[in-house]
């Protein structure tokens, strides 16, 4: 028998209230920028903000050709982070920009990007680094941890991509986003023009790219990446397809995509998912974040990812395309970022007996094997990094 003292109304049904989504942290400024001259006449953006003491962090950023966000500074609580941001070679505000009529791109690959983020690092005096990626630059963060496995904390994820064959294929040659999302894919096969099917369409789009007449390149760097901006959230976002309608964005950010595509990004194929393994031999940490509708870059190269190195967490954002702002998504990776000191942690207190110990975290941390010292320490690497370490120790074990 039914209850019937109180309100004479059928009581609401409640569910468990949704736990909160974690947004952006409050807008923040550079402390510190410059231009890095790093050869072959080209001089990388960069930038600073948050704690110069901080634990420091790299944001990689995607495309290749998209250029740094101010939001890109968001991510990373900066009380307790010291944020570096970057851009690539061609883009954003470094230079010469990939817009440009005579824009030369020969030297722009991905290990030379490699080779500038060590650049970077070194000008900026930065021991090791969390690195965070998404998209194309969690292509470049593998291809930088892989490659510098002793510089890297650990590595935050978001969108993976390994530009393996069927990556682009599903993607860019109408291996299935199109049949997801095909009214904009009439829109891309129809600026590439007549002549061309499955398997053609990066290389028409590197010729139209190439074309000098701005009547030619153009419309077709808009066309590319429209079909980008408007698939890459669950839900259409047509404030981010009218952003990426600027030509000078529009020409870079297409050129230097369709270079990268073209040459394979210079790996050999699975080379990525295959080197993984150096990542799980070094006991890196990391978290992949990952939506489940990524028209973009699909789940299965994430959960490959994972699967090659099960040291990584992986969370899936069961609402989620490709884009990192998408709440869930977002959410997961600020969680990420306050959740690696954590991490940070475990790894530098694998010796319970040592691991309260400044002495003993330098030790581990600098390669030292015998009886801490200043002096030992220095012989092992230098004073600076010494100093670095000490920094980087008070910062996370606080």
């Amino acid at each position: 028998m039914a209850d019937t003292t109180g309100s004479s109304e059928s009581p609401t049904p409640t569910s468990p209230p949704e736990p909160s989504l974690r947004g952006f942290y409050p807008p923040i400024e550079p402390t510190a920028s410059g231009l890095l001259d790093v050869g072959d006449g080209q001089r990388v953006h960069w930038e600073t903000c948050g704690n110069p003491e901080g634990v420091p962090a790299v944001f990689v950023h995607g495309g290749p050709g998209a250029g740094c966000s101010a939001d890109y500074r968001r991510v990373f609580d900066p009380e307790r982070y010291r944020i570096i941001l970057f851009d690539q070679r061609g883009c954003g505000r470094s230079l010469p920009h990939a817009w440009e009529p005579d824009a030369d791109l020969s030297t722009n690959t991905t290990w030379h990007l490699v080779a500038d983020m060590e650049a970077l690092r070194e000008h900026l005096g930065v021991e090791r680094w969390l690195v965070f990626g998404g998209s194309w630059g969690s292509t470049l963060g593998l291809a930088y941890a892989q490659s510098h496995p002793q510089r890297v904390l650990a590595l935050v994820l978001r969108g993976v991509f390994t530009l393996r064959r069927r990556e682009l294929d599903w993607y860019y040659e109408a291996g299935g986003a199109d049949m997801v999302w095909p009214d904009e894919w009439e829109h891309y096969v129809a600026a590439a023009g007549r002549g061309v099917g499955p398997g053609g369409y990066i290389e028409r789009y590197r010729e139209l790219l190439a074309d000098p007449d701005p009547a030619v390149h153009g419309p077709a760097a808009v066309a590319w990446t429209t079909w980008e901006a408007a698939t890459s959230t669950l839900l259409r976002d047509q404030a981010h397809i009218d952003e990426v309608q600027d030509p000078a964005f529009a020409v870079a950010f297409a050129r230097i995509e369709n270079h990268f595509f073209v040459h394979r990004g210079w790996l050999e194929e699975g080379q990525l998912l295959d080197g993984a393994r150096v990542l799980a031999d070094r006991g890196i940490p990391g978290v992949i974040v990952q939506g489940r509708y990524d028209m973009c870059c699909p789940i299965g190269t994430a959960w490959a990812l994972h699967r090659a190195w099960p040291e990584a967490e992986l969370h899936i954002s069961p609402a989620s395309g490709h884009s990192f702002a998408e709440p869930e998504t977002l959410s997961a990776l600020v969680t990420a970022t306050e959740e690696c000191p954590k991490i940070f942690e475990t790894t530098f207190k694998s010796q319970p007996a040592a691991s309260k110990s400044v002495a003993a975290v330098c030790r581990k941390a600098c390669g030292v094997s015998s009886r801490y010292s200043p002096e030992t320490c220095g012989s092992s690497r230098t004073r600076r990094a010494h100093l670095s370490t000490i920094r980087f120790t008070a910062t996370v074990l606080s």
